[in-house]
């Protein structure tokens, strides 16, 4: 039984409810918030959950081994970090930081301490993905040739009455960051560490900050080309992805937050056959999806059985690929990866 505190009532609430699904392998202890009667209202059913306002609550509780950090984005890192201290694992949501700096301070921290930091990456799971892997694995997929995806979502003012989003200081990007990286994510999980980029951003939705517009080209290390379509302006949400292989083609709906649990076709092409397709997808089974599936994947990994969780290395790279994103766009130019210290934005991308 892993012993978890939430800190932050707002994105920390779904989190919640994929702990619940697990009574098996996690107990929620604590939930933090400076909102008291917030966190409140969400644990009035849960007489096991004390609700809590200062950090300190958590960090200090010896019966906690694991703190999911659910606050706003410039927080993430330094929270994070003295979570580690604290002799404790850490979930974070994303974007795991504000720079690739940044990360490193938090890379520095899991080695000293010997903790572990597990990036939000909740898209990933669900019966879609389950099935894609199985077709991979069954060898019918073959090259990974083109893919794309569209991260079509609608915000308007109202989303961003909450003081910190839409700013650089407190939301630290715009709808690369804080939208669209769940695409990307997908982009690199299924076709592999990116090697270029390209990119156009704008602000042409809401009077804010940052971005909320952006087109994004790709070039991955195994020669595969990707692009990302982002927009706050669209009507309604919709989210899709598409990736074209040698032997098939797999196609999402447009389920806007929970892409795999949506229903996928997986269309044969080339020497595949439709008939060894719908074989291998018959065989598989729906796993946990979304959050549940998510933290599944960690409970796995904490008790010696990992290889299907978001690891740290992902967020890494999640912000490797922004940072490449916001100096394309910037500077008009195609950007290689990786990244070094010398680059200009490895320190931070905030124009303050």
């Amino acid at each position: 039984m892993i012993n978890v505190a939430i800190i932050g009532a707002g994105i920390g609430i779904q989190h919640l409810t994929g702990y619940r699904a697990l009574p098996d392998r996690y107990s929620v202890r604590l939930l933090c918030d400076l909102d008291t009667s917030r966190a409140a209202a969400a644990t009035k059913d849960d007489d096991d959950i004390q609700v809590v306002s200062d950090i300190e609550d958590v960090l200090s509780n010896p019966d906690i081994d694991l703190v999911d950090v659910c606050l706003p984005p410039h927080l993430h890192a330094p929270v994070s970090i003295r979570v580690l201290e604290a002799g404790k694992n850490v979930i974070c949501e994303k974007p795991l930081g504000r720079s690739l700096a940044e990360v490193a301070q938090m890379q520095d921290a899991v080695e000293r301490t010997g903790g572990q930091i597990f990036p939000v990456f909740q898209y990933r799971f669900g019966l879609a993905f389950a099935q894609l892997k199985a077709l991979r694995d069954a060898g019918l997929a073959g090259k990974a040739l083109v893919a794309s995806a569209e991260t079509h979502w609608n915000r308007e003012k109202e989303y961003y009455d909450v003081a910190w989003r839409g700013t650089w200081a407190g939301e630290s990007g715009g709808a690369l960051l804080g939208h669209a990286i769940h695409s990307h994510d997908i982009l690199c999980n299924v076709f592999g560490p990116v090697a270029q980029v390209a990119a156009f951003t704008d602000t042409r939705v809401n009077d804010i900050e940052v971005e909320d517009c952006a087109t994004v080209s790709l070039r991955m290390e195994n020669g595969a080309l990707a692009s990302s379509s982002v927009t706050l302006g669209a009507a309604p949400d919709t989210s899709r992805l598409k990736f074209c292989f040698e032997g098939l083609t797999a196609e999402s709906g447009s389920n806007p937050y929970a892409p795999a649990d949506g229903t996928w076709t997986f269309t044969a092409r080339g020497t595949t056959q439709q008939a060894d397709i719908d074989r291998v997808l018959s065989q598989v089974e729906a796993p946990h999806g979304w959050f549940t599936g998510f933290l599944d994947a960690i409970a796995d990994a904490l008790g010696g059985n990992g290889g299907n969780e978001v690891t740290f290395e992902d967020g890494r790279r999640s912000i490797e690929l922004v940072t490449a994103i916001y100096s394309s766009a910037w500077e008009g130019r195609i950007v290689q990866l990786p990244i070094g210290k010398e680059d200009a934005l490895y320190g931070g991308w905030s124009p303050a």
